[in-house]
Order: structure tokens, then C-alpha cells, then sequence
């Protein structure tokens, strides 16, 4: 063989390993394999059983196994720890290229990247955002035989003497149960750092500790619950939506307009993948999750679970992500929680 010719060899060889490499990340996924996915995949809710997140992420694995709306099977994870802000930093940097991993989560992943105290430097920036499917709301709960029947009989027990009682949700102090939780106690007039408030990680934690008698009351989402409230396990005293929750059950139960407090929480779910993500993957999900918003069965899901349907995907997502990190911060603000 001339010089020439093994020159040549030896080039084309080296293109070639370059060029695999190029296409081949650090977890083994290639970025432009038109087979993804290569190994079944797993959805995180980066909470204990029972929460929003959790019956979220279990959601949408049943709908898209039970569919066959994926080619590989789909399996829930949970990761619990400082309201979600644990695994929000292991999927930021370890997970960062795993293209089989996503994650649920709503509001906490601004509020906990944007408050004072306890703040994680990580938000959704550190993550590919895919898609929001659902938005639900806040409730004030309280057990069934609880002596307070009213949201203002609980606000004005509050206001004679905060130490009094035990107000709970799950998540940390400045995240979204906490602020579900003292949102109506700022706009009646109590001062909100001046409420007892325990945090729990995740709703099914904290709805347990209203249970066992370890809180008087919890802020929490409506879809944890609405199973505790066909149970006659719990009263619901307002829900934070526009106008009233058309769920059985739940029908009569006051805005917090209706009792002269104005104010509102919307609580969105969104789906993520790692901050490098593939496009390979990321124009797979976004398909799949668009078809999904589609399907019956998903929109039966939602009716059980109590959620409405609010789908937005890929840069439409992104871009309601940046307005509403405006209107958490503006919140904090006003509690005196920002950065």
C-alpha cells in the first residue's frame, strides 16, 4: 500500500470515530438516533407518594403505557427532598444529558429558585421544558370535625393569636403549599410571617399530618384532596380558582373572591427533560405529549383527578414559564421572600 493510500485509510478511520462520537452523548444516547427511545423511560416526581406531582407523573405513565402511545415502557420515580429541590439538582447536573429521564413539576421550579431563603440555583432554565398539561388550584383544608367552619372563623383564630395554631402544606417555607397556605392570611390583614407553618414534603405528608392532629389546617392542591373529601375525612373552607370547582363534592365550597378576599393561585404541571436533551428526543416527546392531550383516556384522567385542561408545548411553554417567574416574584416580593 502506498503512502498515499494509508494516509487516506487512516483518515477516513479517525472521520469515522469522530463522527460517532459527535452523535453519541456521555449517557450512551445518540443525539440523532431515529430509534429513540433506546431503553425504557422513567418519569421522576420529585416528591413522596400522593402529591400533585406524584398523581401527575403516574398519570400520564398509565395513559401512555395503557395506549401504547410509546414504544417502551414508561415508569414513575419518586425522588423526595426539599420540596422537589433536592432531585432538581441531581437531574440539573448528573441527569443533564439522560434523554430516557424526565420530571414533573409546576410552580416550585420558580419559587424555589427565586426566593430569599432556602433557594435552589436551579430553575427551569437548567431543563429542557416540554410541555404543560394540566392546571389545577390550592384548597384550605381542614378535618372533618375541625371547629372551624368558615375560612374566616380559621383567618380570625389566626389573627387573635398566630401561635395558636399549626398551619401545614407540602412544601417549604415560600414555596407553593406555603404560599396556597398564607395567601389568604396576607390579604385579610395577618402578617404572614407571623403564621406557624410546618412543611411536609409533599401533599400526601402533609394531608397525613392533618389526619394525625399535627396541623389545624394545610394548604395543599384540590386533586390531593378530592379522595379525602368523598371520604368524609376532611372539609374544604375556599379553593383558590377565578370561580367555583364544578367536582362533586366540591361544588359549594367558597372562592376566596366569594369571601371578599381578593386573591387567586393557579397551580400549572408541566413535564421536563434534562437541560442537554437530544432534539431527537425532545421533537419525540413533544409529538407524543401533543398526541396524549388528545386521547379520551387522558381527558378521563383528568376529570377523575380534578385537573383542567391546559396544554401548551415547546416554546409556548417556555414563554409562559417566563411570565409567570414575573408574577412569582412580584409575589414574593409583596411577602418579603424574594432574592
Amino acid at each position: 500500500m502506498t503512502m498515499k493510500k494509508k494516509l487516506l485509510t487512516l483518515f477516513s478511520a479517525a472521520a469515522l470515530t469522530l463522527t460517532l462520537a459527535a452523535c453519541t452523548d456521555s449517557e450512551g444516547t445518540s443525539s440523532g438516533d431515529k430509534d429513540y427511545p433506546t431503553s425504557n423511560l422513567t418519569i421522576v416526581a420529585p416528591s413522596g407518594a400522593g402529591g400533585g406531582w406524584d398523581l401527575t407523573s403516574r398519570s400520564i405513565a398509565k395513559v401512555m403505557n395503557e395506549t401504547k402511545l410509546i414504544e417502551k415502557p414508561i415508569t414513575v420515580e419518586n425522588k423526595p427532598g426539599g420540596g422537589g429541590a433536592v432531585f432538581m439538582a441531581t437531574y440539573a447536573t448528573k441527569e443533564a444529558k439522560n434523554d430516557h429521564m424526565l420530571m414533573v413539576k409546576s410552580p416550585p421550579i420558580l419559587i424555589n429558585n427565586l426566593k430569599a431563603e432556602g433557594n435552589s440555583p436551579y430553575g427551569y432554565k437548567d431543563t429542557t421544558p416540554l410541555a404543560q398539561l394540566t392546571k389545577d388550584f390550592g384548597a384550605i383544608v381542614v378535618r372533618a370535625d375541625s371547629p372551624y367552619e368558615s375560612l374566616t372563623d380559621l383567618l380570625d383564630a389566626i389573627k387573635a393569636d398566630p401561635t395558636a395554631l399549626t398551619m401545614a402544606g407540602g412544601s417549604a417555607p415560600g414555596s407553593m403549599d406555603h404560599l396556597v397556605t398564607i395567601l389568604p392570611a396576607y390579604e385579610y390583614g395577618i402578617d404572614p410571617k407571623a403564621v406557624k407553618y410546618v412543611s411536609y414534603d409533599g401533599g400526601g405528608e402533609a394531608m397525613a399530618a392533618l389526619l394525625g392532629n399535627n396541623a389545624d389546617a394545610i394548604g395543599t392542591d384540590i386533586s390531593t384532596v378530592t379522595p379525602y373529601v368523598k371520604s368524609g375525612d376532611v372539609r374544604v373552607l375556599a379553593v383558590t380558582s377565578p370561580e367555583k370547582i364544578a367536582l362533586e363534592g366540591l361544588e359549594e365550597i367558597p372562592t376566596l373572591y366569594d369571601l371578599g378576599i381578593e386573591a387567586e393561585f393557579t397551580i400549572w404541571r408541566g413535564i421536563f427533560g434534562p437541560k442537554d436533551m437530544s432534539d431527537t428526543a425532545k421533537d419525540y416527546w413533544i409529538e407524543k405529549l401533543t398526541e396524549l392531550n388528545d386521547k379520551e383516556e387522558w381527558k378521563t384522567e383528568l376529570e377523575r383527578n380534578g385537573w383542567a385542561q391546559d396544554f401548551r408545548v415547546g416554546d409556548d411553554f417556555v414563554k409562559f414559564l417566563e411570565e409567570q417567574e414575573g408574577t412569582i416574584t412580584e409575589i414574593l416580593t409583596a411577602l418579603g421572600m424574594q432574592k
